[in-house]
């Protein structure tokens, strides 16, 4: 399950540092390229509770075999792909796979290990190995791009997708589907097209031209009456994707919405690191790659030290922590970027989103599967999954894409991304403040 959540890991960040090579080979620009990257997190992120549904109707072992072929066809398809609009499309696919699979994988290892310090420890390697495969991605990507060239960083997984498939095979009980029960195809949709339609808009927005501005409003437009259709599909369902009633756990829905606002937090601050050691300091793939090996190292210490704080100071504390720790990265961030400091002044920085990552999420992970049942392992974890990908995608989005927009010219873009971000931290440590953990939940973590 581990090595599946690496690879998939690693395909969300990988293509970043490839961008300019991608749309040299197929000539396209900047904007076409954007694409490429968000295509595949919002499509992955919008199907991941469909994709949890189908693990508790079909059975997880079943869904994680499908989800995990798709993956690596796509995988393959990418790197094989002879036009743009066919690695787009590739990209996609990718995002499916990982939608089926991975809500699979989380819930085989909820149900695998109880509630206490076996499942804080076993979430706390599965969001440290996620990631390290985020951060890997920007590290191997330079290395892969200038000695192999940019399609061997989707062609490598292939072989270790194989691996989890044989693996999955052997080692995984067989499971009897519930039933058939019918899915809910229509809310799948409108929960992938509201994101796309948002991300669309504000890509065209910050863009800034005249003759297509116009395309702006309405693709908001059309993101805010997709979302609308969404919450009445959900009501009116008799199988709805996500039943309202499994949102009336307020720990559950406060922690959730916490974690879209600490990933949209943490998945900028990898861009900004990007940005600004290759397009400030000049800096190769390679180099950036090498000066982001300190964060891959303290996420590797965090996945050890995590657990142990979780047990003692509870989940609670642990999320607070977090989101302050990413507060102050996005906060050193700004300051490096303002007096046009060395890459080196960025360690402090990526240190802090490490101690942030590994307390905000795996906390926030925790306490959004507790007292789950065989019957929503599955969409809780997927939920889960859904609010942590989306949020880092819609992120991206807003507080990137703002910050860099040709229409702020004259601003400076690193101020501006991190002043967003630290504003969408500040409502989540709100949040989390008032997120109330059964006290059963609290003493098991601390025993």
């Amino acid at each position: 399950m581990a090595m599946l959540q690496f690879f998939i890991a690693v395909d969300v960040t990988v293509v970043n540092v490839a961008l300019p090579s991608i749309g040299a080979d197929f000539g396209v620009d900047g904007h076409a390229l954007t694409w490429v990257v968000v295509g595949y997190t919002i499509t992955g992120g919008g199907l991941l509770m469909l994709g949890g549904r189908l693990g508790d109707v079909l059975g997880r072992r079943r869904v994680l075999l499908l989800g995990t072929t798709v993956f690596g066809a796509a995988s393959l398809l990418a790197g094989l792909a002879p036009s743009f609009a066919l690695l787009v499309t590739a990209r996609l696919l990718q995002g499916a796979g990982e939608a089926i699979a991975l809500p699979a994988a989380m819930s085989v290892i909820v149900l695998m290990f109880p509630e206490g310090p076996r499942r804080s420890r076993a979430l706390s390697v599965w969001a440290a190995v996620a990631s390290c495969g985020l951060v890997l991605g920007f590290v191997v990507s330079g290395f892969i791009t200038e000695l192999l060239g940019w399609r061997w960083i989707f062609l490598v997984s292939v072989p270790f997708i194989l691996v989890v498939l044989l693996a999955a095979i052997f080692l995984l009980p067989g499971e009897r589907p519930v039933g058939r029960t019918p899915l809910d195809l229509p809310g799948s949709f409108l929960l992938v097209a509201a994101p796309l339609l948002f991300t669309f808009g504000v890509v065209e927005a910050g863009e800034g031209n005249g003759t297509t501005s116009w395309l702006a409003p309405v693709a908001l437009a059309g993101a805010a009456v997709a979302g609308a259709l969404f919450v009445g599909v959900e009501r009116r369902s008799r199988n709805p994707l996500v039943p309202l009633r499994f949102f009336r756990n307020q720990p559950r829905v406060l922690a959730n919405f916490a974690t879209a606002l600490v990933s949209a937090a943490l998945s900028t601050s990898f861009l900004l690191f990007t940005y600004y050691l290759q397009d400030r300091l000049g800096a190769s793939p390679v180099q950036a790659g090498v000066t982001m090996l300190p964060l891959a190292v303290s996420l590797i210490a965090a996945s050890v030290l995590v657990p142990r704080v979780l047990e003692r100071w509870g989940a609670r504390l642990c999320v607070l922590a977090g989101i302050c720790c990413t507060a102050l990265a996005m906060a050193a961030i700004a300051l490096v970027s303002h007096f046009g400091a060395t890459g080196l002044a960025m360690i402090p920085a990526m240190v802090f989103i490490a101690a942030g990552m590994g307390l905000g999420i795996v906390g926030l992970q925790y306490i959004a599967v507790t007292d789950v049942t065989e019957e929503d392992a599955g969409i809780a974890s997927g939920v889960q999954r859904a609010a942590d990908q989306l949020g880092g995608s819609t992120g991206i989005t807003l507080y990137v894409g703002i910050g860099f927009a040709p229409a702020l010219n004259g601003t400076d873009p690193f101020l501006a991304s991190s002043f967003l971000a630290l504003a969408g931290l500040a409502v989540a440590g709100f949040v989390a403040w008032r997120i109330s953990v059964p006290t059963a939940v609290t003493a098991e973590s601390i025993s």
